[in-house]
């Protein structure tokens, strides 16, 4: 039997590395975002803290300095926080894209690894039909020289 060739192998192995990279890609926008929404995550509860201990220099009492600097706090944790929630959505968008690109290159490998095993289905269809024209030639010319 003849050896199997497949004349795009080199183009399925790119568009298998290229599978690879998007994958890579995926991965690496998915840490990002999960790191995003971590920092987000971190803000927050410290902006928490800040207004809780904010409600507690209320009732010891009034101390005019560290409420007011409690309360500077918490605004500048509220607009870190709008600043992360855009690196967030940055990050969102990113794995959007790294998501479309994988799945761009899914498809494209699957088609070439489609396209492949058709070809190779060719292929083992001419070797038998080229086996049973050997095994007819070899009968005929068995059966010819009895006779």
């Amino acid at each position: 039997m003849a050896k199997f060739i497949y004349r795009m192998q080199s183009i399925l192995e790119i568009k298998l590395k290229m599978e690879d990279q998007a994958r890579t890609e995926f991965a690496t926008a998915k840490m990002h975002l999960d790191e995003e929404e971590e920092k987000l995550q971190y803000l927050k509860d410290r902006k928490t803290g800040y207004e809780q201990l904010g409600r507690e220099l209320r009732k010891d009492g009034l101390k005019v300095f560290e409420i007011i600097e409690n309360k500077e706090a918490i605004d500048r944790m509220e607009e870190f926080i709008l600043l992360q929630m855009e690196n967030v959505r940055r990050a969102e968008r990113q794995l959007d894209e790294a998501r479309l690109r994988l799945q761009e290159a899914m498809q494209e490998s699957k088609t070439h690894e489609k396209l492949r095993e058709k070809a190779f289905d060719e292929f083992i269809h001419e070797e038998n039909a080229r086996e049973a024209k050997e095994v007819d030639e070899l009968t005929s010319y068995t059966h010819s020289r009895r006779s």
